[in-house]
């Protein structure tokens, strides 16, 4: 099975072109991104066509280390959209690509006539509870900076949808975060049904954020796209930053804006390839 590895500010995925998910998807998965005995990665993206010709160029199919399927990634689209130019799947700089959050507009970036990074049209955030979605004793609306209790911790969390799940909590240093202890149990908690994406932010200004996620399926990445759209849209809504910022992660840095709270959030960042090879089932 031939694949290619690629990155977006660190946060690395195995990525196959493909007619169709093999069998057994959730083992293969998570073999192949086992970083010690498989290729390694934070999962594998399946890069397939469209399920209606012609409303998108291609279509992806997120699996995170732990064989769970996602929704959406915004570096995983990004590096999506620049395979599916490299390799003929598309033919001009807007690469269209199907997730399971929607289709997604993918604006490629070049440096000497190659694709090295793209702008993405990433949708609006939701913050309706029930579309995010949240497991609530009451009714409420929305879910902005209220208290939740994780274990030892009460922790006050914005809750948004990118197409996926986020809970969004502002810390003093980020750094010094618990991001693998309480982002496990924020994870799990069960106000989210579907399980969580967890930000942990750090305002620098009004134009910059410093931001570690733990992902759902994965624990700590070094970088995740719609994590930095839901920290934007938690800045935002909280009043803590201007609407398009520089976002400083560990793998490198992402700008975001959301121009009108109305319309979609725009991600901008890189898409390199890593290496190829052919993965040979044992």
């Amino acid at each position: 099975m031939p694949f290619v590895k690629m990155q977006g500010a660190g946060n690395d995925y195995v990525y196959v072109i493909t007619n169709d998910c093999p069998p057994r998807t959730e083992q293969l998965v998570r073999k192949m991104s086992d970083r010690h005995f498989g290729i390694g990665g934070d999962g594998v993206v399946f890069i397939l066509p469209p399920r209606q010709h012609g409303a998108a160029d291609v279509r992806m199919r997120m699996f995170n280390q732990d064989g769970s399927e996602a929704e959406m990634c915004g570096n995983a689209v990004r590096c999506v959209g620049k395979l599916a130019f490299d390799r003929g799947l598309a033919w001009t700089p807007c690469v269209r690509v199907e997730t399971a959050g929607g289709i997604k507009d993918v604006t490629l970036r070049f440096e000497g006539g190659s694709p090295c990074g793209a702008r993405v049209n990433m949708g609006c955030p939701v913050f309706d509870t029930e579309l995010v979605p949240l497991a609530l004793p009451e009714s409420a609306s929305s879910f902005i900076n209220l208290p939740v209790d994780a274990g030892n911790d009460s922790v006050r969390i914005t809750a948004v949808s990118m197409g996926n799940p986020h809970a969004v909590l502002f810390v003093d240093d980020a750094e010094a975060a618990d991001v693998h202890g309480l982002g496990r149990r924020l994870e799990t908690h069960p106000l989210f049904p579907r399980r969580t994406n967890v930000e942990f932010v750090q305002v620098l200004n009004r134009d910059s954020i410093r931001l570690r996620v733990w992902e759902r399926g994965a624990g700590e990445t070094l970088a995740c796209g719609t994590g930095s759209c839901a920290a934007l849209a938690a800045c935002v809504v909280n009043g803590l930053t201007n609407p398009s910022i520089s976002i400083h992660l560990p793998g490198g840095t992402l700008q975001a804006e959301w121009p009108d709270q109305d319309g979609p959030i725009f991600l901008s960042g890189p898409a390199e390839t890593v290496f190829t090879g052919v993965w040979h089932e044992a």
